[in-house]
């Protein structure tokens, strides 16, 4: 009913309709008509919702444990490589071997000295055991002349001269004693020297320290190991790679050793992890921290590629509203809550996004109903005619 139409109707009515019947639909109709013409604005309620609070990451596959194998010897040349990058060896694994011709020719001479210093024990053991028979005897002779001397029945000069053949015996006796000792020194190095030899001789075949994968592999056939400069192997203990990730400062407080981890990894796809390792530094120039996520096993990875994803820290059933609904002033963060077609500005406590939803933590209640689109057109007090979000296809609404 437009506004000349009602005034000719109450007019015409006049001569019809008792004065109060009229003022009475002429109070009626501002109220009527505000509500009809009243914007058409879409709700929704306040609803228990997952809500997961992630972290972003940004990663490289490395290496969990990396071993740098070094030649053991030196000045000797490259015979043999048994292995190349991408294999998978087993510890004690031989991957090279080392010209041990020398080597060997002195291991020989090791052994042969070892054999030579043997024999000295043995010939020292001998000469200890013929000075023990000699001082044995000398001793003994030394009593009889002592009993005899007391008799009468030797002189002092016959004494006195087995003395000295006792004294000499008990010096022999000592000498072979320390021969013995030398001999047995002689023995111990010997087996030092042999055992140097052998360990030089096994040191030319250049053996995997652990398990793993050959990641890298330097020198050639021919060339001369050093224990200086690049190794000669690099291998990837076990075969374990992981993410190491870059954290900025302030989300390190957030994670948890154990927390999951969901990166895409380039070529790979999706992969998930846990948090494995969390460094105890910051780079003062980037302002960020690294994080290792140790990642679910049977999957073929590469060092060096990258991965990018998310850690979570926390799974929760919480209040939420979609992210539109919530809107942002000079006072602070509120919804617009709709009761009886009016719009109320209520203050809330926002936390964090969820797929289009924001987890409200404080403010509402369950089973609310606020503005869920265009909030920023209206103001507190504002009439509406409510129209329900329709739930998409995704459950975010629509």
């Amino acid at each position: 009913m437009s506004d000349h139409f009602f005034r000719r109707w109450t007019g015409a009515a006049k001569g019809l309709f008792p004065v109060t019947l009229i003022a009475a639909l002429s109070a009626a109709y501002p109220a009527a008509a505000q509500k009809s013409q009243a914007p058409l604005v879409t709700v929704t309620k306040a609803e228990m919702a997952p809500v997961v609070i992630r972290v972003p990451v940004s990663a490289t596959l490395v290496a969990r444990s990396e071993v740098l194998i070094y030649p053991q010897i030196s000045g000797y040349s490259i015979q043999t490589f048994n292995v190349d990058v991408g294999d998978r060896v087993a510890k004690g694994d031989v991957l090279a071997t080392l010209d041990s011709q020398i080597l060997r020719s002195q291991l020989v001479q090791a052994e042969a000295e070892y054999a030579r210093a043997e024999a000295s024990v043995r010939q020292a053991e001998s000469q200890i055991a013929s000075a023990k028979a000699s001082l044995t005897q000398a001793n003994a002779v030394l009593e009889r002349n002592r009993a005899l001397n007391r008799s009468g029945n030797v002189s002092q000069a016959q004494l006195d001269q087995a003395v000295t053949s006792a004294l000499t015996a008990k010096a022999g006796f000592d000498a072979a004693n320390d021969g013995l000792a030398l001999t047995r020194a002689q023995l111990r190095q010997a087996g030092a020297q042999r055992d140097l030899a052998r360990l030089n001789l096994d040191r030319s075949q250049i053996r995997a320290p652990a398990a793993g994968i050959i990641s890298e592999r330097n020198g050639q056939i021919g060339a001369i190991a050093t224990p200086s400069g690049a190794p000669i192997f690099k291998l990837i203990k076990d075969g374990v790679i992981e993410a190491e990730a870059e954290l900025i400062e302030t989300s390190l407080g957030q994670v948890s050793l154990g927390d999951i981890a969901e990166l895409t990894i380039a070529g790979e796809g999706p992969v998930t992890g846990k948090l494995r390792l969390i460094y105890p530094t910051v780079d003062p120039r980037t302002r960020l921290g690294l994080v290792r996520i140790s990642l679910a096993p049977g999957i073929p990875l590469r060092t060096g590629l990258y991965a990018g994803g998310w850690i979570i820290v926390d799974r929760h059933e919480g209040l939420t509203v979609p992210t539109s609904a919530v809107l942002s002033d000079a006072a602070g963060t509120y919804v617009f809550v709709v009761a009886d077609n009016r719009l109320k500005k209520t203050p809330v406590t926002a936390g964090p996004i969820w797929k289009d939803k924001r987890e409200i933590l404080s403010g509402l209640a369950k089973g609310d109903t606020v503005v869920a689109k265009a909030g920023a057109f209206f103001l507190d007090g504002d009439v509406i005619r409510a129209k329900p979000l329709k739930p998409s296809a995704d459950g975010t609404g629509q």
